[in-house]
């Protein structure tokens, strides 16, 4: 089987950092990703809300630079998650991300007060690089 998801959005909240009982780094976030289409009434937008698990060492990389409204490229695996509440069988897809990219242009970086010799964010982070 095969179960790989590629998506490409803007935050529409601050990364949530948080920590396992065992201490390992678990970060959410939650992509606007819109898609834009004709129809016979003119151009038409859909707009998809995402939740996104980061796991790791990219998590804490995820939450320290990046922040509502930021672009991100999200690679990863659907999953459902299900759970009940007052008796109500409830479930939702989310994406467990395996690698989160940084989206936007150096111009981004310049303008948001920081100058070309300061430190950038990495532009991909995974589990396998020692960020």
């Amino acid at each position: 089987m095969f179960n790989k998801v590629i998506l490409i959005g803007n935050l529409t909240k601050d990364p949530e950092l948080r920590y396992t009982p065992q201490g390992t780094p678990v970060c959410t976030i939650r992509l606007a990703s819109t898609r834009k289409y004709k129809s016979g009434d003119g151009m038409k937008e859909e707009t998809l809300f995402i939740d996104c698990i980061v796991w790791g060492k990219q998590a804490e990389t995820t939450t320290q630079y990046l922040s509502k409204g930021k672009t991100v490229l999200v690679e990863g695996r659907l999953q459902e998650r299900r759970w009940e509440t007052d008796g109500q069988q409830r479930s939702k897809f989310e994406v467990v991300a395996e690698s989160v990219r940084f989206l936007g242009s150096k111009k981004d970086s310049v303008s948001e007060g920081g100058s070309e010799g300061d430190f950038r964010a990495p532009e991909e982070t995974t589990d396998l690089e020692p960020f």
